[in-house]
C-alpha cells in the first residue's frame, strides 16, 4: 500500500509518503504560506508513482490550515480515484510523543485550548478525556498519573496547565508522518471514505473575538 498524507493544522506544514511500512516525510515552519508550501513539498516526494489513498489531520486547529489539508487531500484522491481519510490532530500529536499517556493540547486562540487526553491501548488511541475546546483553567485533569503535555496549548497556557500532567513537552506539535503512522491500520481495515465525504473536524465555529471581547482582555 502506498499514500500520501498531509498535515497544516499548526504553524507547521508537513507531508509524508507511506509506501509498504517505509515512510519518507518533509517539514517546514510555514506561518501562513502553508497553501503555498504543501503541493510542491509533497510532488518532490511523490515523484511519478501511484497511490491507493491520501490521509490529512482533520483538526482540530486552525481553521484554514485544516481547509488546505483536507482540500488537498479531496482533489488528490478525487484525480486518483482513491479513498481518503481524515486522523484527528490531537492523536497525531500524542503520537509524535512517544508517550503511551498524553494530553494533547494545542493553543486555539481566543483564550482557549484544543485538548483532551489520550492513552495507547493495542495500538490505538483511546479517548480518557474527550477532545474540546476549551478555556485552558476549565480544562479537565485526566485520572491517575503519568501524563505527558504536549502541544502549543502549554506554551501559551503554562499556568493554568502544567498542574494537569506530570512533565511538559511543549514543543511538540502534530506531523505528517503521525497522521501516517495512524492512518495506515486504518486504511488496511477499509476505514478510507469517498474523497467527497472527507472533512475537517473544527470543534467550534467562531473564529475571531469581538471588539467588546477584546476590550475585556
Amino acid at each position: 500500500m502506498r499514500f500520501a498524507a498531509i498535515e497544516t493544522s499548526t504553524d507547521w506544514c508537513s507531508v509524508a509518503v507511506w509506501s509498504d511500512g517505509e515512510i519518507t516525510a518533509l517539514e517546514r515552519r510555514a506561518g501562513n504560506r502553508h497553501s503555498e508550501l504543501a503541493l510542491p513539498m509533497l510532488e518532490k516526494l511523490l515523484g511519478k508513482n501511484g497511490l491507493d489513498a491520501m490521509a490529512f489531520g482533520a483538526g482540530p486547529g486552525a481553521f484554514t490550515g485544516l481547509r488546505i489539508a483536507c482540500g488537498l487531500a479531496q482533489g488528490l484522491a478525487f484525480g486518483r480515484g482513491v479513498p481518503a481519510i481524515g486522523v484527528s490532530t490531537l492523536e497525531a500529536l500524542a503520537q509524535e510523543t512517544g508517550a503511551t499517556r498524553v494530553v494533547a493540547c494545542i493553543d486555539a486562540r481566543m483564550r482557549e485550548v484544543y485538548y483532551a487526553a489520550l492513552e495507547k491501548r493495542g495500538g490505538r488511541w483511546h479517548e480518557v478525556v474527550a477532545a474540546q475546546c476549551v478555556a485552558p483553567q476549565s480544562a479537565p485533569k485526566p485520572p491517575g498519573d503519568g501524563w505527558v503535555g504536549a502541544g502549543s496549548g502549554f506554551e501559551a497556557h503554562p499556568g493554568e496547565l502544567a498542574g494537569k500532567v506530570s512533565m511538559v513537552r511543549a514543543a511538540v506539535h502534530p506531523t505528517a508522518l503521525a497522521v501516517a503512522e495512524l492512518a495506515a491500520p486504518r486504511l488496511a481495515a477499509g476505514e478510507g471514505v469517498d474523497a467527497g465525504e472527507a472533512a475537517p473536524v473544527y470543534l467550534r465555529d467562531k473564529v475571531a473575538l469581538t471588539q467588546e471581547e477584546l476590550g475585556r482582555r
